[in-house]
């Protein structure tokens, strides 16, 4: 559900945290992120896909039991960060706005009916964890072409469901290793790990990977 998304001034996550929000605050040796607070609703343009065939996709089901945080998955082998939200794949959108001339509402099958990108990449969570796993997706380059971001923007900053947000610099989010992954080894995201779209960026540390995505904010 697409709701509405975050418009305060850019969070960047501390570089050493691997974690949105952190469900143990007492806990010192965890580290704690927090997400702005206020929100204003956007009227987002729908685009529609057009000559692209899509094998249907079933939606993964949430897990009876959900571990704790940075604790292991046994299902997947990746370790638990963030607060896992069920989303209605039916009127899931991503919302690109900002300093675009187009903003963008986007379903997840346009998405997938768009170039695609597949890697394997290492997930640091600095002191806890490194989750390694073959992650595929749209490129973020690709998307903000079809928004046509506007040449006075330097930032983006990613909302999640969840309440969590990060902030980085339009140069990271055009590298070839930085997308919108909708994939996990071949399969949709597994709720607990984002589904239906989170962010990868190779060459940074997973405070960026943003899970539940829900919108990218241009400035």
């Amino acid at each position: 559900m697409l709701g509405t998304i975050g418009t305060a001034s850019l969070l960047i996550p501390d570089l050493s945290a691997c974690s949105p929000i952190n469900p143990n605050p007492a806990n010192p040796n965890l580290p704690t992120l927090t997400a702005p607070a206020s929100s204003t609703p956007i009227s987002p343009v729908s685009i529609t896909p057009t000559g692209c065939k899509l094998t249907p996709l079933v939606a993964p089901t949430r897990p009876a039991d959900t571990p704790g945080y940075t604790e292991l998955d046994p299902a997947t082998g990746l370790h638990m960060t963030g607060t896992p939200k069920n989303i209605d794949l039916a009127t899931y959108r991503l919302a690109v706005t900002g300093k675009v001339k187009n903003e963008l509402s986007l379903s997840l099958d346009d998405l997938r009916c768009m170039p695609k990108i597949t890697t394997k990449s290492t997930s640091v969570c600095s002191g806890f964890f490194e989750d390694r796993a073959t992650w595929a997706g749209v490129p973020f380059s690709h998307v903000l072409e079809l928004a046509a971001v506007k040449p006075e923007a330097t930032l983006i900053n990613l909302h999640g469901a969840d309440g969590y947000s990060s902030g980085s610099m339009i140069e990271a989010a055009l590298l070839p290793d930085a997308y919108l992954a909708y994939e996990w080894e071949g399969q949709p995201l597994p709720v607990l790990h984002g589904f239906p779209l989170r962010a990868i960026f190779d060459s940074e540390v997973g405070g960026y990977r943003v899970k539940w995505l829900l919108g990218i904010e241009v400035s």
